[in-house]
């Protein structure tokens, strides 16, 4: 799988509480459907946290997730469909619409965003998704937590990050983060010149925090339903 997909796309759905059981019936039913959806290379299904730090006091149970590549351009109805099984439980979506600019690192033992390239071209107008996932080795787990929440208050105050929240295959040791930026340029000053995040990169082949890990970004090509889902921020602030 070391091709560049077409097309990634990211869908979101918020659930009201009263749902959360069926939500979480469909999260163990809905993987098998969106790997056998016609164009789709990889798929997973995930949880998502608030994004303010990890493990299950981060969960949050009324936001689920799926990221999707798909060979080919999909037809409209494909892309539709990723969401037909979410739509008599959610009471709200969203869906992003991605282009892989730069990848590394494997998931699941595969590299699903192909290999484009270390190529922080100028993003379009809908700016510019930064996607983190790792499998945290056990016994290096809690020294990996303790780490994170430096990071976390830098990331909240950093200008141009436009939504941000937590994502996980399982309540533990299987996590990551997506964010969303206004551009290339304001991501990468949050990457590399911010001092808490560059001392994280440091530790990371040191501490060895990671079993498996995988680092993306991609140029957002497009926004389609209720941003809030998102925890989108307008102009750095978050939206009412």
């Amino acid at each position: 799988m070391d091709a560049v997909p077409a097309l990634a796309t990211l869908h979101v759905w918020r659930v009201p509480r009263r749902a959360l059981g069926a939500a979480l019936l469909r999260m163990a039913r809905e993987p098998r459907r969106l790997r056998a959806l016609p164009g789709v290379r990889f798929a997973k299904l995930l949880g998502t946290g608030t994004g303010t730090g990890f493990g299950p006091g981060d969960a949050d149970l009324t936001r689920y997730a799926a990221l999707l590549t798909w060979a080919e351009e999909p037809a409209a109805d494909a892309v539709h469909a990723v969401g037909a099984g979410w739509a008599g439980v959610a009471n709200g979506s969203a869906r992003l619409d991605l282009t892989p600019l730069a990848s590394r690192g494997l998931w699941s033992r595969v590299a699903p965003f192909g290999a484009p390239g270390d190529a922080y071209r100028d993003a379009p107008a809908a700016g510019v998704l930064a996607l983190t996932r790792a499998r945290l080795r056990p016994a290096r787990a809690v020294t990996f937590w303790r780490a994170v929440p430096p990071v976390v208050s830098a990331l909240h105050r950093a200008p141009g990050l436009l939504a941000r929240f937590g994502i996980g295959e399982a309540p533990i040791g299987w996590q990551g983060t997506v964010t969303v930026w206004r551009s290339a340029a304001d991501l990468a000053g949050f990457a590399y010149r911010t001092p808490q995040h560059r001392a994280v990169i440091a530790r990371t082949p040191v501490d060895r925090w990671y079993a498996e890990d995988l680092f993306a970004r991609f140029a957002v090509r497009g926004i389609d339903g209720d941003r809030a889902v998102l925890g989108w921020r307008e102009g750095g602030r978050a939206q009412r």
